[in-house]
């Protein structure tokens, strides 16, 4: 039986780089494919991913009316995998500052492990074109999470990772409360909290070269106070 992957990949305004991505990682493996959800960029990145899909059958796209956050967007990802027939369900930002070529790399590390993150600081710090102050802001707060929480992954917040099928299904994703670099704690932690195993493999993280990033001050802020919820429940005993 062939175990198809879904990638998973969130858009706002990212018209100079879905295409040629698209074209990348579907050349990776046959048994990929991609789901695109846009949240209605006014640069036509929708209308972009609708002509290539006309010749490419490999490649969805789920229409949203507006900006409605990251961890919602893969949410709705996520529950369109589970009613298919994917077993692996990946995600990954649309700006390549994920390697589309690190893509073989997770799923076949998820082969033995239930979640796999394509990690920042598994190996060093391995970040390309970040200002210095940014850097050091990600690498102590990826600490700060693993001192909170107690959780032993060394990128938290890292965006590039994959599910396997039984991982997501074991997580009520209705009650899942954030959207920012908290969503990608969140989900690490309800899966880890669950027994599953994960793996951490080195990637090399470079910054968007075109478009402009997403980051804003109340996506940290929303890392910062997730963590304590986070462990707040553990010790209460009611993690979903």
């Amino acid at each position: 039986m062939i175990m198809k992957t879904l990638l998973i990949i969130p858009t706002y305004n990212e018209i100079e780089n879905i295409a040629r991505l698209i074209r990348i990682v579907l050349d990776k493996s046959a048994d990929l494919d991609v789901l695109v959800i846009d949240d209605n960029s006014p640069d036509g990145t929708a209308a972009e991913v609708l002509s290539l899909m006309q010749s490419e059958p490999r490649v969805q796209l789920i229409q949203r009316p507006g900006k409605m956050g990251l961890g919602s967007a893969y949410v709705t990802g996520f529950k369109y995998a589970l009613n298919k027939d994917y077993e692996f369900i990946m995600e990954m930002d649309a700006d390549f500052s994920h390697n589309p070529n690190d893509v073989p790399r997770l799923l076949e590390a998820a082969q033995k492990y239930d979640l796999v993150i394509g990690s920042r600081y598994s190996n060093g710090v391995n970040i390309i074109n970040w200002p210095f102050k940014r850097l050091l802001i990600s690498y102590f707060a990826s600490k700060y999470v693993r001192i909170i929480t107690g959780m032993p992954v060394k990128d938290p917040t890292g965006g590039f990772k994959c599910f396997r099928r039984k991982v997501l299904e074991a997580i009520d994703l209705d009650k899942i409360l954030s959207d920012g670099y908290a969503f990608q704690i969140e989900m690490n932690f309800k899966a880890w909290t669950k027994g599953f195993h994960i793996k951490e493999v080195s990637i090399v993280f470079t910054e968007r070269l075109d478009g402009v990033s997403k980051m804003n001050r109340n996506i940290v802020w929303e890392a910062v106070w997730m963590v304590w919820y986070l462990q707040f429940r553990k010790l209460l005993g009611k993690l979903a």
